[in-house]
């Protein structure tokens, strides 16, 4: 496979805490940028592929304990920012 030129542009996204947290540990752990993971989940996400092994779920899994974060896809809609 051959590498795809692109053009990147910084974005100010706001995220929910824990799940930043598990992110950029999962991201350190894949030895690759926050931003180059992020673009890996939404790609495979749009083709309705998998975006991680079932080994990786597992540190996922891990980690999710280790920062307390407890959300699931279920409350994707039903989250409400903290006044």
């Amino acid at each position: 496979m051959s590498n795809v030129e692109i053009d990147r542009v910084q974005t100010g996204v706001r995220l929910e805490k824990r799940l930043l947290k598990v992110l950029k540990a999962v991201a350190e752990l894949k030895d690759m940028s926050l931003g180059d993971l992020l673009e890996g989940i939404v790609l495979h996400a749009f083709e309705g592929k998998a975006a991680f092994t079932r080994d990786t779920l597992k540190e996922i899994d891990q980690l999710k304990a280790i920062y307390g974060l407890t959300l699931t896809a279920e409350d994707s809609h039903n989250l409400k920012e903290r006044s």
